[in-house]
């Protein structure tokens, strides 16, 4: 190959191999993105263990077949109650599931030019769909009998008796899991037909660069869109379950925007748009978090009014208005936390390393590890923070040394 210096290229020439998408090789690692899934997948362990302790007064289920069924959202709840916590869980459920589907998008668009669209699906079916067999069949269950005993405690015989009367298999976090393998597969199937969507959609991101805001502006609008009528229609809290399949009703369609948009971004070139490193969303990453915690604050009494007034208006202009605020306080969230792991997230340290290693596993294990503990000091006399804490850290503790020692046999460490 003949070296740089003997090679000439004119202006117009570099413009347009900058223009050509990215050759179909494997992507370095990138430490901001890598750091980033680490943290959130630390965020729904945080959101997990604390959620036994927001302020919410729910009837016990007599049996796990009775309605009503929150003991599927809430396995255990605590007598002790800290209003923090319901702060932060409502912080979290604004915009990190939509976040992570964002971040799993980024590198679909290089794996499949790589791979081609079989090889693709092959590789989604063994990294995600083994993962939700193993995370639906043995860790939901252990997870939800702590469940079991607090209905009044009969014996394995009779968990399992119930369990496999219910009609559908709860699977807790791990419906991530599987509605990501359904995305993946689909999004496989559409590059065996138009093999140029991806870049179609990353020709959508190209002035993410320089114009993140009008990238923004346009998530915004997607989302809405793909959200309003869904929350018309089923409300924020409901959720589709056909066997061990379940989902947020209102926000399949909201998810599935976000994953395309997080494939348009990868499409493009992660180092060259959104993400680049010295972009504006990075080097305006101050602006970005003033804004989204400025939007969060405005969601939370836009959500005390609704309670107030929840009569003084019909259901769907409430959802209507309810929908345009989810996805802008989503979007500038988001926005958010990319702009400050790309501008800070740039050096690279062995425990995050770690990880980053391991938070797939943490990820798919973690909820039997939060029931458990929370269930076991339910009757303690200690202050709600401090059952939030204890519960967040052995949570954490446990599931990276489970994971870590998962990993270290060569084939669950090919597959997670």
């Amino acid at each position: 190959m003949a070296s740089t210096d003997a090679v000439r290229f004119d202006s117009a020439a570099i413009k347009s191999i900058r223009a050509e998408p990215l050759e179909a090789v494997r992507p370095a690692y990138n430490v901001a993105l890598g750091y980033l899934r680490g943290f959130l997948v630390v965020l729904v362990m945080a959101h997990h263990s604390v959620i036994a302790y927001i302020d919410v007064t729910l009837p016990r289920s007599k049996s796990l077949g009775a309605a009503p069924y929150y003991w599927r959202a809430f396995p255990v709840v605590d007598h002790v109650h800290a209003a923090v916590f319901g702060l932060f869980t409502a912080f979290n459920d604004d915009f990190f599931m939509s976040l992570m589907f964002f971040v799993s998008g980024l590198f679909v668009w290089s794996s499949l030019r790589r791979k081609g669209a079989a090889t693709f699906v092959r590789d989604r079916l063994l990294r995600l769909g083994i993962p939700f067999v193993f995370a639906a069949a043995i860790v939901a269950p252990l997870a939800y009998y702590p469940s079991y005993l607090l209905m009044g405690e009969r014996g394995i015989s009779g968990f399992v008796h119930e369990w496999l009367s219910m009609g559908d298999w709860p699977t807790g976090p791990a419906w991530f899991v599987w509605l990501l393998l359904t995305f993946d597969l689909a999004i496989g199937m559409v590059f065996r037909m138009l093999p140029t969507f991806g870049k179609a959609l990353g020709n959508l991101t190209q002035n993410a660069r320089a114009h993140p805001a009008r990238f923004f502006l346009l998530l915004v609008a997607a989302s809405a869109v793909a959200y309003t009528p869904m929350v018309i229609l089923f409300g924020p809290m409901s959720w589709t379950s056909v066997g061990p399949f379940q989902f947020q009703t209102a926000r399949v369609f909201h998810y599935a925007i976000y994953l395309l948009a997080g494939v348009g971004v990868g499409a493009y070139g992660i180092d060259r748009g959104l993400l680049a490193s010295n972009g504006l969303l990075a080097r305006h990453w101050a602006r970005w978090t003033t804004l989204a915690l400025t939007i969060f604050v405005l969601s939370v009494a836009f959500f005390l009014i609704l309670l107030a007034q929840l009569h003084a208006m019909p259901a769907a202009a409430w959802g209507a208005i309810g929908g345009v605020v989810f996805a802008t306080t989503c979007a500038t969230l988001s926005f958010a936390f990319l702009a400050m792991f790309v501008r800070f997230a740039t050096r690279r340290f062995w425990i995050f390393d770690s990880l980053s290693d391991n938070e797939y596993g943490m990820y798919l294990i973690h909820y039997m590890f939060v029931s458990w503990l929370q269930f076991a000091i339910l009757r303690f006399a200690m202050p709600a923070l401090a059952k939030g804490a204890f519960v967040f850290l052995g949570t954490l503790l446990l599931s990276w040394g489970a994971s870590a020692a998962l990993r270290s046999i060569p084939r669950i460490r090919q597959i997670v």
